[in-house]
């Protein structure tokens, strides 16, 4: 039985000019937030597609909040082209954007042992400490990402770089479930 992944954030990075003047961009953008003792950069949210950016003075900007990738790429195209409308004129309307993680869940749908995942799977990619974490810890090599494991039968996937890197984060537990009889 295949598991469906959901995307529940996208974090992408990108560079959309040489620099920026938070303050300018705060008091232009209602709802900014820039208050550079608690944090270097200006904190800016969107509606819709529903994202967060991080801006800051060297020009770069981070997306997170965002529920996949083609949103990632229009929420960044918007704002560059908000920043702008309010007077930034060298600000990149084509940047290249990198995924720098994606967080997804999926479910098993079936509750599950912990203690024997935990031998079963070895200890050199686990972390099991229950009075810690309910979850177990499993990372992956390739693809490169963590998936966190919970009695419920409940996955986290994190680190994933692309969504195919978290179908296939979720596709190695199940096989290797499956391997020890545990699923």
């Amino acid at each position: 039985m295949e598991s469906t992944i959901n995307i529940e954030n996208v974090v992408a990075s990108t560079k959309l000019a040489e620099e920026f003047d938070l303050i300018k961009i705060e008091s232009e953008l209602e709802g900014a937030e820039y208050n550079k003792e608690k944090f270097p950069g200006l904190v800016y949210r969107v509606k819709s597609p529903k994202a967060a950016f991080l801006i800051f003075t060297s020009g770069k900007v981070v997306c997170t909040g965002a529920k996949n990738v083609e949103d990632v790429r229009t929420v960044i195209s918007n704002m560059a082209n908000t920043l702008k409308s309010i007077g930034f004129s060298e600000v990149d309307l084509t940047p290249e954007i990198h995924v720098q993680n994606i967080v997804a869940s999926a479910d098993l749908k079936a509750d599950l042992n912990l203690n024997a995942i935990a031998m079963g799977l070895g200890l050199e990619n686990i972390e099991y400490e229950p009075e810690q974490f309910p979850g177990l810890v499993y990372r992956i090599k390739v693809p490169k990402v963590v998936v966190l494991i919970f009695s419920s039968g409940k996955l986290v996937v994190t680190g994933g770089k692309s969504p195919a890197d978290c179908e296939e984060g979720v596709k190695i537990v199940r096989e290797q479930l499956e391997n020890l009889g545990l699923l």
